[in-house]
């Protein structure tokens, strides 16, 4: 099971599933379940230690964002939300909250391919309600010297990404169509990296505490420290990875074709609250093309 046999309805998973880990960069314990949510409830994150308080994935609580993608509400946070995010658009799934006992989502493997073998596991089920897609209408752009992303109308939701990082990865490129439901098999075990110089700078900021090899891909010294690599181009498809997790916070399904180059959690993110902030520049649609004008934006 990749996508949802009939993707113009919304879904939601048709059981509770458990994840135990260790968040990536606080080094915390965590015990996350995913939990079906009812239809138009979108994905919301449960934060069980603090009385179930609630913080939707949506573009207006996006905090901080560096080397990880973090939700904030009236001071409430949950970090690294971007591998779950990118495992429940890329199967399609709607709804589901996501109870979480810490403040960080865990790492498991750096990929989102444990979220995506659990889901396929016990499957997913389809709602009354008709999905509601953001149909791109004209160009959204990004742009930060060298660095660039944009949104353009288009069929499907495809993405173009480039590369561009010091050797052994250099420079790549990833085009895919994530409509054509091979985000399983295609995008789901890429795993996240970094690289052995940044370590020391990295845990003097306070991140990367729950790192290891078991979670990432390690480059030092000019080489993979601890291959073999899951695809020859791993690296540029976990930044896909990030992107549809990343762009998850629209708080819809995009239709259109993204395009960027050595761009990041950052830059995706600006452009989902720069995309939402321009009301010319989409509207919500159905799967069909039927404009939907009684929904509220994310």
């Amino acid at each position: 099971m990749n996508l949802p046999s009939e993707p113009q309805f919304e879904f939601t998973i048709n059981d509770s599933l458990d994840f135990q880990g260790v968040g990536l960069h606080s080094g915390a314990e965590v015990t996350m379940r995913l939990v079906p949510a009812p239809a138009g409830s979108g994905i919301v994150f449960r934060r069980t230690d603090l009385d179930n308080f609630e913080i939707p994935a949506t573009g207006r609580n996006v905090a901080k964002v560096s080397y990880a993608t973090s939700l904030m509400r009236q001071g409430v946070l949950i970090s690294t939300t971007e591998h779950l995010l990118s495992s429940l658009i890329g199967l399609g799934v709607d709804n589901v909250i996501v109870e979480v006992d810490n403040l960080e989502v865990p790492i498991l493997d750096g990929s989102s391919l444990p979220y995506v073998e659990k889901i396929q596991q016990v499957g997913v089920k389809k709602q009354r309600r008709k999905r509601e897609y953001i149909r791109v209408l004209k160009p959204v752009e990004v742009t930060d010297g060298t660095k660039f992303i944009g949104v353009y109308p288009g069929d499907g939701y495809s993405i173009d990404y480039k590369i561009d990082f010091p050797e052994p990865i250099g420079k790549d490129r990833f085009i895919g169509d994530l409509e054509a439901g091979d985000y399983a098999r295609l995008i789901a075990p890429a795993r996240t990296f970094g690289f052995r110089e940044d370590e020391p700078m990295l845990r003097n900021m306070g991140l990367i505490r729950g790192a290891s090899e078991a979670c990432a891909i390690v480059i030092g010294g000019g080489q993979v420290q601890n291959g073999p690599l899951r695809f020859d181009d791993e690296f540029v498809r976990h930044k896909v990875l990030d992107l549809i997790g990343d762009l998850a916070l629209a708080g819809r399904h995009i239709w259109g074709k993204v395009v960027a180059e050595r761009a990041g959690h950052a830059m995706h993110t600006a452009l989902v609250q720069r995309l939402l902030r321009d009301r010319s520049a989409w509207v919500l649609a159905t799967r069909s093309g039927e404009v939907v004008t009684d929904s509220v934006a994310a």
